[in-house]
């Protein structure tokens, strides 16, 4: 499977701390997404799907956050890394620009690869993202047509925050300097954050709206 970023622990991606992986492709492309470069499936970061769980395992948060990229578009190998976080006792959150009819008709016709992730799924967030249709109120996602659907009752908290939260953003410095971005905010707000230090190139934003795409691609 192919990896655009793999985020340890973050806040700014769903309820509690989670660890946040973008997916490298996708096929949906919404106008407007601010993640082009990970539309392509060419280059990631090639991982193993038991690889890349044991990562998530031991970033030890509570749960797990898929985002694109698009998801669903390497629904098989996803199916057996979040079969082994949710044996660990964690949630996964998923986003999709795929709507949750799309997804439903995909795995009635036979996509096992759909249907197993979306068992493994406890938190969905589907829907395109509609740059006419900015979402102001609601976190992480990025317009209004963007639906969360709780698919089980295993973790009944996870749409807590949703009526509660607000967005949050992460600004992090590793040690050569490089500067990554995620979480949403205006471009305006990003400049004057960012304008003693330089104006670096956000890497992953929380969210699809006019310029970010985290979540439906």
């Amino acid at each position: 499977m192919s990896l655009a970023r793999f985020l340890a622990s973050t806040r700014a991606e769903g309820p509690g701390d989670r660890t946040a992986i973008w997916l490298q492709g996708c096929t949906i492309r919404c106008a407007g997404c601010f993640n082009p470069h990970m539309w392509t499936f060419r280059g990631g970061e090639q991982l193993p799907p038991d690889e890349l769980a044991a990562r998530i395992l031991d970033a030890g948060t509570e749960g797990l956050t898929l985002l694109g990229g698009e998801p669903f578009d390497q629904a098989a190998a996803l199916a057996k890394v979040t079969s082994v976080v949710r044996q660990a006792g964690r949630s996964v959150m998923t986003f999709t620009g795929y709507t949750s009819l799309q997804l439903r008709e995909a795995a009635e016709a036979g996509r096992n690869d759909v249907a197993a992730l979306l068992g493994n799924t406890d938190l969905l967030v589907a829907g395109p993202f509609l740059r006419d249709r900015i979402d102001t109120v609601r976190p992480w996602v990025g317009s209004t047509n963007q639906e969360f659907i709780l698919l089980n009752d295993r973790f009944p908290h996870l749409l807590d925050d949703v009526q509660r939260a607000h967005d949050r953003i992460e600004i992090s410095v590793d040690a050569s300097g490089q500067i990554a971005v995620n979480g949403w905010a205006e471009l305006e707000l990003l400049d004057e954050l960012l304008s003693s230090v330089g104006r670096p190139e956000p890497r992953s934003p929380a969210r699809n709206r006019v310029r970010d795409t985290k979540r439906a691609g």
